[in-house]
């Protein structure tokens, strides 16, 4: 345009001062560039383009080949063609890298009639996530670099690739069967109020559970034991609020978090219990279907930009699974958890209000949390004197996991004035022994 604009000017000015000479190359610029506009549109409206990579669902680590071709379905030659196929700019250059791509993402050709040009590369997922693998830009425009367009075309595919899931103690998880003892059932699922008796202590027993007078009397330290619950599965609530996680640690926090609930939800489904999912977040596939991601580009790097730009994520509404059995169930919450997405609308009190009449009674309330409020507390006190039973866990790299403190620190004390049983996970390897370490009351 700017070409364009210029040159008119300067065949303007050519005939106002009678200069032949100039009058002429403007008028051969002018036609070079009417031709260039001409050509570069049939090129741009003869390519056709496929992607051969289809959605899948991925574990952490694996990687997958993304074929993409393109062919000149025109009757003329195209001088040249720039293709690039989109990947997620921040998975690629956030610390630590979400995935891996290995190969030629952009390739240059030349295209006869009916010629076609394939490239491919590999991408490696190293996090979870919900993955937008496309669509891909195509470039082209006239040999003297005059006059360019550009095309997003293909569908995109998506990768979803759920959180790892950590062994908990007792459980053997290559056989998917539990051995010896099921302590994540005694521990998660005791009913405090209803003592069923006397046993030896246990590592891990927190002081208000020994019973003194039958250790002073057997010289041993001894334990109250309860009785099971009639609860049976848990309901996981994961606050995933941006406010919630923040400090240097806070990505590293909030996948910690997802890991405590996919790993408890895996450990709920091995022991055919039901399990259900409630959290803040946003789900990457809803965001993705009300948005769209295609859009008219002017330049490449508008294209580039626009595909990568952060959306402000307003979500006004819970991710809901009710609580169900089985391994399907396990799936769509893994799912949930691989597509979610921080969020800066609702907060955590606001999705204990909405979430609750959809809880299921016969669970006890797992809420994860990033960081521990008043509101947070007062609104898992509030789900506590409804009837459930709920157990609190603080999932944060900054968080130092202690069992007993000299005097608890403010958070604990929140949580402690509502009556809410707690535990802390301050890394991946902590969540084995989630389920044998002491509930803080």
């Amino acid at each position: 345009m700017k070409w364009m604009a210029g040159t008119i000017a300067l065949l303007a000015l050519g005939l106002f001062f009678q200069l032949s000479l100039l009058i002429y190359a403007m008028y051969v610029l002018l036609s070079v560039l009417l031709l260039s506009r001409v050509f570069t549109r049939v090129w741009t409206s003869g390519i056709e383009a496929r992607r051969f990579s289809a959605d899948q669902a991925l574990e952490i680590g694996e990687s997958i080949e993304v074929k993409v071709a393109a062919r000149n379905a025109g009757r003329l030659a195209i001088p040249w063609l720039l293709l690039e196929d989109y990947l997620p700019r921040a998975a690629l250059t956030e610390s630590p890298h979400h995935i891996k791509a290995e190969g030629a993402r952009l390739a240059v050709a030349r295209l006869a009639p009916g010629e076609t040009k394939m490239f491919s590369y590999r991408v490696q997922f190293l996090m979870r996530g919900y993955y937008q693998l496309g669509p891909l830009l195509v470039e082209t425009g006239d040999v003297f670099g005059l006059h360019r367009r550009f095309r997003v075309m293909t569908e995109p595919s998506f990768a979803q690739v759920p959180p790892r899931i950590v062994a908990l103690e007792g459980y053997n998880l290559s056989s998917r069967r539990p051995i010896g003892e099921i302590r994540l059932a005694h521990r998660l699922f005791e009913d405090p109020t209803r003592v069923a008796g006397v046993r030896p202590y246990q590592k891990g027993d927190p002081l208000n559970r020994i019973h003194w007078r039958a250790t002073a009397r057997t010289g041993q330290l001894q334990s109250r034991a309860y009785e099971s619950s009639c609860v049976a599965g848990a309901t996981f609530v994961l606050d995933f609020h941006a406010r919630s996680f923040a400090g240097p640690a806070a990505a590293a926090s909030a996948e910690l978090a997802v890991v405590v609930v996919a790993s408890l939800a895996h450990a709920v489904c091995l022991m055919g219990q039901q399990m259900g999912f409630v959290s803040n977040g946003r789900d990457a596939a809803d965001r993705i279907r009300e948005e769209g991601w295609r859009a008219d580009f002017l330049t490449r790097n508008d294209a580039r930009e626009r595909a990568a730009e952060p959306q402000k994520n307003t979500r006004l509404r819970p991710v809901l699974l009710e609580a169900a059995k089985g391994e399907e169930q396990l799936g769509e919450i893994l799912g949930a958890l691989a597509r979610l997405e921080h969020t800066d609308g609702l907060d955590f009190a606001a999705m204990i209000r909405e979430a609750a009449p959809t809880i299921s009674r016969d669970t006890t309330v797992v809420a994860v949390l990033g960081a521990v409020t008043p509101e947070i507390a007062v609104a898992l006190g509030d789900v506590a004197q409804r009837g459930l039973l709920v157990t609190a866990i603080i999932a944060s790299q900054e968080t130092e996991a202690v069992p007993d403190w000299a005097r608890p620190p403010d958070w604990a004390q929140m949580l402690l004035a509502q009556g809410i049983d707690f535990r802390v996970v301050n890394s991946e390897e902590a969540v084995g022994s989630l389920c044998a370490e002491a509930i803080i009351r």
